[in-house]
């Protein structure tokens, strides 16, 4: 008579939810994960979990240079039973092989998840709503291109739904278009990305099934987002310089100067995460001497 095989341990909850949040930003470091859904247990805790997914062949991981983290991302396997959940997130399937998850482009990717967990632990602070599918990667929009006219793809880092319960009990959306950047690309390239969103806000197509003259973006978002650019990948001291010439750059460009509506905010990555974004932490072109908080106000004003 053969023996029975053990049946596998039954995966705890909050493995589904850490498994929708691979699908969701497609890269996650174990420090992540334990920040995102078990921040009142151990970090051992998330490790077992990470372990379990990947032992049910869900996520396998990689770890990039020397001593780098454990970085896991979703099988095909892990994506189908995502897919399934009734509640899942949208379908936004991006598998990703081995050789990407461990290629140049990882630490952006974390460096995008940083930046939304930051608000995430803000939100959980003040009872607000902006939990691990806060964020999405890669929002794409259709904007013309300098100087030819045509459309061209502007595509952001990220776009933030953040909803907050202000003092009367009011519920008020907060969306903002990331730029996460680590120094990669010249400043002046920087800077003229941040100024090709005063393009997409003017943006009105007049195409076959397009109302002419209403802007496109009209379609995706009730107010038009703010943008916010992270900075990250260098000396604080590099950082600091970096942002000044941008602001500068973005102050006189002209594009945003004769669109007022389009605000962009500048902050580091490592005051993010130390301080969070309700502190003065954030610089603007037209005032980079005065600091303020995402909203746009002075310290304290929520």
């Amino acid at each position: 008579m053969g023996h029975l095989k053990p049946a596998a341990p039954t995966l705890p909850a909050v493995a589904t939810e850490v498994l929708t949040s691979i699908y969701q930003h497609r890269l996650l470091s174990t420090a992540q994960a334990h920040a995102m859904h078990t921040p009142g247990r151990t970090r051992r805790w998330a490790e077992q979990v990470l372990a379990q997914l990947a032992s049910r062949g869900l996520t396998a991981f990689v770890r990039p240079g020397r001593g780098g983290p454990r970085l896991y991302y979703l099988t095909l396997a892990g994506a189908q039973a995502v897919e399934v959940i009734p509640t899942r997130v949208e379908t936004r399937r991006k598998l990703i092989t081995p050789e990407q998850a461990a290629g140049p482009l990882w630490r952006h990717t974390l460096a995008v998840n940083d930046t939304g967990i930051a608000f995430m632990q803000a939100a959980r602070e003040r009872g607000d709503d902006f939990g691990p599918l806060g964020w999405r990667h890669e929002i794409a929009h259709h904007a013309p291109s300098a100087g030819h006219g045509r459309r061209e793809l502007l595509i952001s880092d990220a776009l933030l739904t953040y909803l907050a319960l202000g003092p009367g009990h009011e519920l008020t959306f907060h969306y903002r278009l990331l730029e996460l950047d680590r120094a990669t690309v010249p400043t002046d390239t920087l800077a003229g990305k941040l100024a090709r969103y005063a393009d997409l806000y003017r943006h009105a197509p007049a195409g076959r099934g397009e109302v002419p003259g209403k802007p496109a973006w009209r379609a995706r978002y009730p107010i038009f987002p703010d943008i916010i650019c992270i900075l990250a990948g260098q000396p604080r001291a590099s950082l600091q310089r970096r942002a000044q010439t941008v602001l500068a750059l973005c102050r006189e460009d002209p594009r945003l100067r004769s669109a007022p509506q389009v605000r962009v905010s500048l902050a580091l990555l490592e005051d993010l995460q130390a301080r969070g974004p309700f502190a003065p932490i954030w610089r603007q072109p037209n005032d980079p001497s005065q600091t303020l908080d995402w909203l746009g106000g002075p310290p304290g004003a929520r």
